[in-house]
């Protein structure tokens, strides 16, 4: 038996959760981007040592998804796109979380919210560097090669520079919007995830 449950998060709640962004932002102003993403990255390896709900898991992959963002060599961000997803992703490196992590079943909960909250706040992000992946899977397979072998390839710079102009084009168009604003959370239904460099196994 399984049960469904809805969240609402009100003006107070997100508030609670910009303020806990801002703090964990404060206290990581001193840490270079790779351990950022590395202790980002720790947060992932944690989660495969507990019990967590498939609803939990599914928002880690996306997690996962902004870690391989920064550190894809074919996707290649430029340095102020890599520094608006490492904003986000300095939440993740702070070890003082609301609920613990080793608590399994709810310790990831906090998390959870925090990379939904994220995902809308990256979502042009997110949705440029999914097209990215399908495209450079798709075109690897029909080359006969492995799309983990593909690295930084010529024939990835023309789709790479289009989906780069989309993403900024509809981050501009919505420039200033914060939680909330944006056009909504991607359907994880519709979500496939194809090959990019990945932390998190799905068990």
């Amino acid at each position: 038996m399984s049960i469904s449950l809805t969240i609402e998060l009100n003006d107070r709640d997100l508030a609670h959760f910009t303020k806990a962004m801002d703090a964990a932002r404060a206290a990581a102003a001193h840490m270079a981007p790779e351990a950022v993403v590395a202790a980002a990255a720790s947060l992932l390896g944690e989660a495969q040592g507990v019990h967590i709900p498939d609803f939990v898991r599914q928002r880690l992959l996306r997690l996962d998804d902004m870690i391989a963002m920064v550190r894809d060599e074919g996707w290649a961000l430029g340095d102020e796109d890599r520094q608006r997803v490492l904003s986000v992703l300095v939440y993740f490196a702070d070890p003082k979380d609301v609920i613990p992590d080793h608590i399994e079943v709810l310790g990831f909960l906090d998390d959870a919210i925090m990379i939904e909250l994220s995902v809308r706040e990256l979502q042009h992000e997110l949705d440029a560097y999914d097209d990215f992946c399908d495209f450079r899977e798709h075109q690897a397979h029909k080359r006969g090669i492995e799309p983990a072998a593909v690295g930084r390839a010529d024939w990835l710079d023309s789709r790479r520079e289009e989906l780069m102009e989309r993403m900024h084009a509809r981050r501009e168009r919505d420039f200033g919007v914060g939680y909330g604003a944006s056009s909504g959370y991607r359907s994880q239904s519709s979500y496939v995830r194809t090959w990019r460099p990945s932390l998190f196994k799905l068990r």
